[in-house]
């Protein structure tokens, strides 16, 4: 039977062990808050600590992490080195900084272990229905994975982007463009409520996600939002983030590539802060939907925001 284990078994980590328990896989895994009783009855191994979850693996061992970038992934991959063998192979499936992933697999690689840096797209029903995976690494270490990886992917939605930090690379300027999407769509309903008169903006998003130029999975979410709860009126205008597309605004003035629309709309999550504007009520709706993202300000967001880059 087909195994790995996994790191980390929250809103994605454990979407992702839920989906491979469906689908035949053996699934070993471990998180400080302890496994859901949802994924022991789906046949979750529980692992007490990294030795366990290494002994509950076939060789060549692979081993997926889904926990907060930045210091605890150096702490993760320190404790896994004690415990895999030469040939096994861990993937960060986080949202690390690329340079940092190039720097990591060039110190597992040392120690004989093989590490990739997997990009994963697609929020909580993506996890558990189909992903999209964004891998960077080894050409023969991917190999090995890439069966898993597509069996967990959505079809189409898989790709080995190139060397090791490509998969975060390519995963970072997702994170932009989904930004400036937002932006984008929030904008507009801000405009729609501005109309001088009340405008049935659930009608005109089910309208728009039907055959529209803009017709897109954002526009579905704010659609469904629209026609439940909570009401916009009620949604804090106030967007969290963990600072990621930061960094690529950092990368493109290092790489004299302009993408003013990326760097305008993280200018943008900043005004929201005055907890005032409808667009940014509009943006929170969205990342509500598609990452379970909180609504208003959250301390432990902030702090990844502040922590999950090394350099």
């Amino acid at each position: 039977m087909r195994t790995f284990g996994v790191i980390g078994l929250g809103r994605i980590g454990g979407g992702l062990a839920s989906q491979a328990l469906a689908k035949g896989y053996r699934v070993a895994g471990m998180d400080v808050a302890g496994a859901s009783q949802e994924l022991l009855q789906a046949g979750l191994i529980e692992a007490t600590d990294h030795a366990s979850l290494a002994a509950n693996l076939q060789a060549p061992r692979i081993v997926f992490l889904y926990i907060h970038a930045g210091a605890a992934i150096d702490e993760e991959l320190a404790k896994l080195a004690e415990v895999l063998e030469p040939g096994d192979i861990v993937l960060d499936g986080g949202n690390s900084y690329w340079r940092d992933s190039i720097a990591r697999e060039g110190r597992m690689r040392e120690l004989g272990l093989r590490f990739l840096d997997l990009g994963t797209s697609g929020g909580v029903i993506g996890a558990k229905t189909g992903a999209c995976f964004m891998v960077g690494g080894d050409a023969t270490a991917v190999a090995e994975v890439e069966p898993i990886l597509r069996e967990l992917a959505v079809p189409g939605g898989y790709v080995h982007a190139g060397g090791p930090g490509a998969g975060h690379f390519v995963k970072l300027v997702h994170n932009g463009i989904e930004f400036g999407m937002l932006q984008a769509i929030g904008e507009g309903i801000e405009l729609l409520d501005k109309y001088p008169e009340d405008l049935p903006v659930a009608d005109v998003l089910q309208c728009w996600s039907n055959g529209s130029v803009i017709r897109s999975w954002l526009v579905d979410l704010l659609r469904d939002a629209y026609q439940g709860k909570p009401r916009i009126e009620d949604v804090p205008g106030y967007v969290e983030d963990t600072g990621e597309v930061n960094w690529l605004v950092e990368d493109a003035m290092r790489l004299e590539a302009p993408i003013p629309v990326i760097a305008q709309s993280v200018m943008q999550l900043f005004a929201s802060r005055d907890d005032q504007r409808v667009w940014a009520r509009a943006v929170a709706m969205m990342r509500h939907g598609f990452g379970g993202h909180p609504y208003g300000p959250h301390e432990g967001i902030a702090a990844e925001r502040r922590t999950s880059k090394l350099g």
